[in-house]
């Protein structure tokens, strides 16, 4: 569908050849795209092949703001473009949202008076609201960021637009309001587009381009023409397509899950509510963690609470609920990464004071870690990055308990190769792609073996095969009873893997149920 004319084109490069520091080999070898005024494309390829990286070329981000070595034949750039990326805190200017707004409108010569009603229009469309508009950023959601990032480039009514994955960290509604807001908004505009909810896109793009783990271009067509026509590839490389959970459920490492589960005899913990208090019970299992009356607090307000709830040995739950209710926080209280007040007890005991209020400023005890019974997948990976390699971010945790050399290189060359990040052990992490700094996040946490195990989004930004291999391994882990604890927005997981749901709205754990799942699993265990 590539054709030699660039006369219509908004953006396009030939023969795009480039490299990042420190790698023998090319990521684009004479790499030729063009986007012609009007359409909107969808590229599709494995992890770490290159989507985002063509985004910043065609956009000029690379090399004028990010440095690479690239040559090429040819290029044009838009005139006007947006740019929103797959992480919304390296997009923003301004400390507080109606700075960053303002920013915007500035540049746009839109008389100060009038700026108040552009704000509020704006937000609204991507599903903002705000009692004060003077609201620092960094207090938002990264899903509430991602909304506001995009607001911001919408307000410039760009020729092209870019969109590197923007719903990544949203939830399900949200996501459909992002999309219906980028069709109505950007209808006569060119739209470039990385994103792996592609159900939320179908009915939008004109075009599909999909590479290979290379960054080769080895189909180009409309969209039905390539889910139709390229299935196998799309299979063969692990990309999303229409239809791949269906295929999944029924392939044979689920349906072995599945088995396994059933043969195990798992027991459902027995959950109900009462008196606004939740509770879940198992009958003689001592829990792993027990709240009660428990509060998580930021910057000396309480952020959520949770009436009473427990965590089990070898139970996977998930949490869900609005972008912004309290899901993250949820996980740093846990964690006491925040500081915390009411009863936590690990395997019946509560932990010194100090530990639990080390962060907050009111309190002066310091000096103790996390509980050495947790370990935890933030939702921005850098926020867990300690080392300057690959390697030395796996081999962390294993020195610090004293590890063996040759064990932690044996260790680690299992990981890199379950993890699908044999790219580099001396790589930077921040030079990775957002994909594979969600794997590595994930598997610095999964290193040493831990009873409950606390992730935040663990499968955004992956590809079809990453999200399946990253599930099982942690399905591997829930068989020798760690207990999983997740944030997730992906409703096929919920369903399809979790015992138990927490739902978590308006800074409140309001109830916990069953899955469909784990009904099925008491139900086949009762006959």
């Amino acid at each position: 569908m590539q054709q030699e004319s660039h006369a219509n084109s908004s953006a396009f490069v030939d023969r795009l050849r480039l490299t990042f520091p420190g790698e023998d080999s090319l990521l684009f070898k004479d790499l030729s795209f063009h986007i012609s005024t009007g359409e909107k494309v969808l590229l599709l390829g494995p992890s770490g092949c290159g989507k985002s990286t063509l985004l910043q070329v065609l956009s000029g981000i690379m090399p004028h703001s990010i440095e690479v070595p690239m040559k090429y034949d040819q290029i044009k750039l838009p005139s006007s473009w947006g740019f929103v990326f797959q992480d919304p805190d390296s997009q923003f200017c301004m400390p507080y949202v109606d700075e960053e707004l303002a920013f915007v409108l500035e540049n746009l010569s839109i008389p100060r008076d009038q700026m108040p009603a552009y704000m509020t229009g704006i937000l609204e469309r991507v599903g903002l609201q705000f009692n004060n508009l003077h609201t620092e950023i960094h207090t938002l959601s990264q899903g509430m960021k991602q909304r506001l990032a995009l607001a911001s480039v919408l307000l410039l009514e760009p020729e092209v637009l870019f969109l590197d994955e923007p719903t990544a960290l949203l939830d399900p509604e949200g996501t459909k309001q992002v999309w219906d807001t980028v069709k109505q908004a950007a209808d006569s505009s060119t739209i470039l587009i990385v994103e792996h909810k592609i159900e939320h896109v179908i009915d939008i793009i004109t075009r599909v381009v999909l590479f290979d783990s290379t960054g080769r271009i080895i189909a180009d067509d409309e969209p039905r023409n390539v889910f139709l026509h390229h299935k196998d590839k799309l299979i063969e490389y692990g990309i999303w397509y229409p239809g791949v959970w269906q295929d999944y459920i029924h392939s044979e490492a689920y349906q072995a899950i599945s088995q396994q589960r059933t043969a195990n005899g798992y027991q459902q913990p027995h959950c109900k509510q009462d008196g606004g208090r939740i509770y879940a019970r198992l009958q003689a299992v001592q829990p792993l963690l027990s709240l009660r009356d428990f509060s998580g607090y930021y910057e000396e307000i309480r952020r959520i609470f949770v009436p009473s709830v427990d965590i089990y040995p070898g139970e996977w739950i998930t949490i869900i609920g609005e972008n912004g209710a309290g899901k993250s926080t949820l996980l740093l209280s846990l964690m006491q990464i925040l500081p915390t007040n009411g009863m936590y007890l690990i395997e019946g005991q509560e932990l010194p004071a100090p530990s639990r209020k080390r962060w907050f400023p009111r309190f002066r005890n310091t000096g103790k870690q996390p509980p050495a019974e947790l370990a935890f997948v933030f939702q921005n990976p850098e926020m867990q990055f300690l080392t300057d390699s690959i390697y030395d971010e796996l081999a962390y945790e294993p020195r610090q308990n004293n590890w063996d050399e040759s064990d932690i290189a044996h260790r680690v060359e299992q990981v890199l190769e379950s993890f699908d990040l044999n790219i580099g052990q001396d790589r930077h992490p921040y030079h990775l792609s957002l994909g594979q700094k969600r794997r590595l996040s994930v598997a610095t946490a999964m290193m040493r073996k831990r009873p409950i195990l606390l992730l935040d989004e663990p499968t955004f930004g992956q590809d079809a095969k990453n999200t399946f291999a990253i599930l099982e391994k942690l399905n591997r882990l829930r068989t020798e009873e760690t207990a999983i604890v997740m944030v997730t927005h992906d409703m096929n997981i919920v369903d399809r893997f979790a015992d138990r749901i927490w739902h978590v709205e308006q800074g409140q754990l309001i109830e916990v149920e069953a899955s469909p799942r784990g009904q099925t699993m008491r139900e086949v265990q009762m006959k």
